[in-house]
């Protein structure tokens, strides 16, 4: 059987080799650190950060955080990211510049390779990908079902709009963005990301703004390279107390409904139904 779906909300980057950022990582609340062995990470310092990677993942996840490592896209070096990541203290592996879902099935089965070389449970280790190149945008929902590993699915918005030479935002990112939802909800994975106006670290409430968008949209999770855009994350893609409590009472007047042997039912002014009730029941799920 597939892993259980992931309840992520927030993804955090962290350079494997930037010692002071590894060490406060684990203070800063996401549910997911990401240590980056791609973009943040110069070509001379690829093995060194290989090496760095059991104890850094050990300090990142001493809160409680999983561990999630960006291995590089090119097959050479994805294939010494993938032996040097592979770990019991290591979660899942973030896949950059997607080709399609056959590139997914050649670096899972590398990496199931690795997890009965070192002892971890087959299929423990997951996988959230990036789809960042013009080609691999009609092979997004073949992407999002390619394998059980795959535990989410975004775009990257700065890679893809460079192939696309376009300026990076919230007009060029809704398209893409719906695309994602509906492949990643399509295959039962998490969609991740946002496709709200790209703001600064220093503008913490445009990014909310944007956050609560992508929300009521569909997405479930972001990623984020700041510590402060992660609480934002949180709040906005977690569930709210009034949401939680609002879900509970639905699905009681649900209930009690179908007991009495009626489908529908008035509830604060509206009628719902089973399709209302999922959605209060998944709520609440995402909220434990």
């Amino acid at each position: 059987m597939p892993p259980k779906q992931p309840n992520w909300r927030s993804l955090m980057f962290v350079p494997t080799t930037a010692e002071r950022f590894v060490a406060k990582a684990h203070t800063r609340g996401a549910d997911v650190i990401i240590l980056d062995l791609e973009d943040s990470i110069a070509p001379a310092e690829k093995q060194a950060a290989r090496e760095a990677l059991p104890g850094a993942a050990a300090t990142v996840g001493q809160g409680g955080a999983e561990v999630c490592v960006r291995i590089n896209r090119p097959l050479d070096l994805a294939v010494r990211d993938i032996e040097a990541a592979v770990m019991p203290g290591v979660a899942a592996l973030m896949l950059p510049k997607l080709m399609g879902p056959e590139h997914v099935r050649l670096l899972s089965e590398a990496v199931g390779a690795r997890e009965a070389a070192v002892g971890v449970e087959p299929g423990r280790t997951r996988f959230v990908g990036l789809v960042e190149t013009p080609q691999a945008l009609p092979l997004l929902a073949e992407i999002a079902a390619a394998d059980p590993r795959m535990a989410a699915l975004g775009v990257g918005s700065e890679d893809l709009s460079m192939e696309l030479e376009a300026t990076p935002g919230a007009d060029l990112l809704y398209h893409f963005g719906m695309m994602v939802v509906a492949a990643a909800r399509g295959a039962g994975i998490l969609p991740m990301g946002a496709v709200g106006a790209f703001a600064g670290f220093e503008d913490l409430e445009g990014y909310r703004a944007g956050l609560r968008r992508s929300r009521r949209l569909g997405f479930a999770c972001a990623s984020c390279i700041h510590p402060s855009q992660v609480p934002v994350i949180n709040e906005e893609y977690g569930p709210a107390p009034e949401e939680i409590d609002r879900a509970r009472r639905l699905i009681a007047v649900f209930e009690r409904a179908v007991a009495e042997g009626r489908g529908a039912v008035a509830f604060e002014g509206a009628m719902i139904d089973l399709p209302v009730v999922e959605r209060a029941r998944r709520l609440l799920a995402r909220a434990r």
